[in-house]
Order: structure tokens, then C-alpha cells, then sequence
């Protein structure tokens, strides 16, 4: 009996400890039903999905996860102890990197090993021709369109029709047809264009799939040779803070970060051609210290004709060549070729020496290079900051024979690494800028 302090008589909770007793043991045998108690329990939670949908849901999560912890794994052990494993069914076997080119070979054949086993990549099918699926194939920005255009194909071996199973989505939008199609003059220098069409282009994706909210953008990517293509971010940085950015202008000054961007060689397809002819003389055989011919674009170039042009018999550098003289045929004949920033940091001519077997000589500064995360370029090139312009055939003539033929001969090594093909084959330029994406999905340094 309840007293005026509360009191509740033992009986009171002998019998609530029963009704207790008898209720659990009811759910677990059964014994009795309590439907008239159904009203007042708490309605059940809907029945968990049947065992076999669990199980293939933990299998793909765990999957994903366990590919990219996987690979991680073998490519620090390959770097650390140094050895090499066996091709797994590579298309290419006839060629495995070795050599001080390489920042640690072991590694980044272990990384392309492991990049043929798991790297998948989707696309979006939103946008339409011509601003979406489709870039230049030819002429400077041609590198945006073919990688753009290999992927799209369905021939690249890493592209796959299941969204589920992608490691990286691509975002096939081309910032150099919109600046071509949606500016009504070429002096129009307003970036918001380009930035409209891109964010919008973003929210409709996030909006009808779940991949970008997922991972805040950090498994995309997009490919642009345009000089414009770092301001795409500027409007909302916050929404490209993981973005996935493949770039010619790989400027540091200007936001590229080499942690998460990708440098992207720069090209001058001629039409019907895949990229610049593999040709140069033998090097004891080229006369000439230097070259460089090309547009006055920029500051840099500028300062390299205001210093040189028509100065110096050694070392040639022009503008515009006259008619009677051959360009590749001047590559081919030099030891060292000039590679000066145009407008921006990238140049096409870092491609044509190297496809002429000519050290190339990096007249820039901020440019991050490409494939920079697997190749040392001082074993091949030569780097002469802008200020030291000046100085450039006093530093070219101080590389004694013995180091510019080490030189050479590792500039004819990278050369596979600089040249298209069609589909694309293991360890062309191609599939080196997919590795450098594949790199930063993995988030691992191979140095």
C-alpha cells in the first residue's frame, strides 16, 4: 500500500519484476501473446534488409576500402625494400622502370601494378556536345581532348560502365569549347562563364547521384589544357577544396596544388598525327649549344629575346622561324633546347625536345612538372630560373661532356613516357597522367 511518502510495498515490486521476467522471456519462446499490451509498445523498426544484401553491401564498402589500403601497402614495401614483383597480366611486360630517372623505380612499378588491378573510372553521361564529352584533338590544347576523348571511347582499359565499382569519376567537360562557343570575343577575359558553367554543371551531378556529396568531390577529376582552367575553382573554393584537378597551367603561384592537382604535359598535335616525330641526330653528333624559336607570349620570353635574340651563334634563338629553316630539324640538331613559359608556366616544347632526344631547359618558375611524382627531372633537364636568363649559355656550357650524354640518355629513356597512342599502352603519356590520378585517389607518395 502507497504511503503519503511513497512508500511502495514489496509486493508491489515482486509483481513488476514478474511481468518483466515473463515479457522477455515470452520474446525469446514465445510462450504466451500480450495483444491487447500492442498499443502501447514502441513500434518496431522495419525488418533489417535478408542477409545476403548485407553481406554484398559490407562486401563493396569493405571492397573499395580495402583495394586502395591493399595497395598502399604493397607500394610502400616495394619502395622500402626495393624489389620488384611480378607483372600482374600487364599488357606491356616488355618494359619495367628502372633507374635513377625514376625517384624510386620499385615503387612506381609496384603503383602501376596495382593501378592496372584497380584503377575503374566512370563518367557522367550529363551535358551535351559541344561543351561537354568532346575537347580539341589537334593544335595546343590537343592533350585535354585525347585524354578526354580516350576515356570516353570505352577502350581504356580502367573505363567501366558501373558507377558502383569506380575508384574516380570524370567530369567531361571541356573549358577550352566553352571558351570557344559561349565568349562572343576573344578580348572578353571575364572568368565567370567558365565558372558558371562548371559549378552548374556540378550541382545537377550531385543532385541526381550521390558520389560527389559523398566524398565532397575528392574521388573526381577533370583534364583542361586552357590557360583559364585554375580559375574554374576560384568562384567557390570551398567546393573544389578535394576536386581532382589535371592541368597545363600548373602554376604554384597561381593555386596548383601538387598534393591533390595533376601537371599535364602540354602538346602540339599536328593533324592526322598523334604528337611530334621521334627524331635528333646522335648527340656527339649536334653542333649546336642551344635553341629556341617561337611567339613573343609573356614576360618570360620577353626577357629572353630582350637578352638574346640574334646575340649569339650558339646559342639560336629566334621568334618566328623564316621559311628556310626546319624546326625539327633544328631540335634535332641541338644539345640543349629552351623551354620558356609563354603566357603561362606550361610550354608544347618540353614534348618536342624530349621527342628529339634534346635536354630540355626549363625557363620558368612555380612550374610543377609533369609526372614530377615518378620522374627526376634534374637527371634529364635543366632548370634556369627566370632571373638567370642571362646566365643561360654560361650554366649550358659548364655541364661537361660526360654529364650532358648522362643527361641525354635519360631524356631518350622518358621519351615513351611523352608519347600518345592510340588506345593507350602501358606507360604512355596517357596512362601516366591516369597513374598521377590514380596517385592522388590513393593519396600515397612514391618518393
Amino acid at each position: 500500500m502507497a504511503t503519503n511518502g511513497g512508500y511502495k510495498s514489496p509486493l508491489f515490486y515482486t509483481t513488476i519484476f514478474l511481468i518483466l521476467f515473463f515479457v522477455c522471456l515470452n520474446t525469446q519462446f514465445n510462450f504466451f501473446t500480450f495483444s491487447s499490451l500492442k498499443p502501447y509498445l514502441i513500434t518496431p523498426s522495419p525488418a533489417p534488409p535478408p542477409l545476403p544484401l548485407i553481406t554484398n553491401m559490407i562486401k563493396k564498402n569493405v571492397t573499395v576500402e580495402d583495394r586502395l589500403s591493399r595497395a598502399r601497402a604493397a607500394i610502400l614495401e616495394a619502395g622500402r625494400m626495393r624489389r620488384y614483383t611480378m607483372a600482374w597480366r600487364r599488357r606491356d611486360r616488355s618494359f619495367t622502370p628502372r633507374g635513377p630517372v625514376y625517384r624510386n623505380a620499385y615503387a612506381f612499378h609496384q603503383s602501376h601494378i596495382e593501378m592496372e588491378k584497380s584503377l575503374k573510372i566512370w563518367t557522367y553521361k550529363e551535358g551535351e556536345l559541344p561543351l561537354f564529352h568532346g575537347g580539341p584533338m589537334n593544335n595546343i590544347y590537343s592533350s585535354e581532348g585525347q585524354i578526354m576523348d580516350e576515356i570516353e571511347s570505352r577502350k581504356s582499359r580502367f573505363f567501366t560502365q558501373n558507377p558502383e565499382e569506380a575508384l574516380v569519376f570524370f567530369l567531361p567537360v571541356s573549358v577550352v569549347y566553352i571558351r570557344h562557343y559561349l565568349y562572343k570575343s576573344h578580348a572578353d577575359y571575364n572568368r565567370k562563364i567558365i565558372q558558371d558553367v562548371v559549378t552548374d554543371y556540378i550541382g545537377v551531378l550531385s543532385n541526381k547521384y550521390p558520389y560527389w556529396n559523398r566524398s565532397s568531390g575528392a574521388d573526381h577529376f577533370f583534364v583542361s589544357c586552357h590557360d583559364w582552367a585554375p580559375d574554374v575553382s576560384a568562384t567557390n573554393p570551398k567546393l573544389y577544396q578535394h576536386f581532382i584537378r589535371v592541368l597545363c597551367n600548373a602554376n604554384r603561384s597561381e593555386g596548383f596544388r601538387p598534393e591533390r592537382d595533376v601537371p599535364l604535359p602540354e602538346l602540339n598535335i599536328p593533324y592526322q598525327h598523334l604528337g611530334p616525330p621521334l627524331t635528333g641526330l646522335p648527340p656527339k653528333n649536334r653542333s649546336i649549344l642551344a635553341f629556341f624559336a617561337g611567339g613573343n607570349h609573356g614576360h618570360v620570353r620577353k626577357y629572353l629575346f630582350e637578352t638574346w635574340l640574334d646575340k649569339d651563334n650558339e646559342l639560336k634563338v629566334f621568334t618566328y622561324l623564316p621559311k628556310t629553316l626546319n624546326y625539327t630539324q633544328l631540335l634535332g640538331r641541338s644539345k640543349f633546347c629552351l623551354c620558356p613559359s609563354g603566357y603561362e608556366v606550361a610550354s608544347p616544347r618540353i614534348v618536342e625536345s624530349i621527342s628529339a632526344g634534346c635536354v630540355p631547359v626549363i625557363v620558368s618558375d612555380h612550374y610543377v612538372l609533369p609526372f614530377s611524382d615518378v620522374l627526376d627531372w634534374s637527371k634529364f633537364s635543366v632548370h634556369v630560373p627566370v632571373a638567370k636568363i642571362p646566365e643561360i649559355k654560361k650554366i649550358l656550357e659548364g655541364i661537361e661532356m660526360d654529364e650532358y650524354l648522362k643527361m641525354q640518355k635519360m631524356v631518350m629513356k622518358v621519351q615513351r613516357h611523352f608519347i600518345i597512342h592510340r588506345p593507350s599502352r602501358a606507360y604512355d603519356l596517357i596512362d601516366m597522367v591516369l597513374h598521377s590520378v590514380w596517385l592522388r585517389r590513393l593519396n600515397v607518395k612514391l618518393a
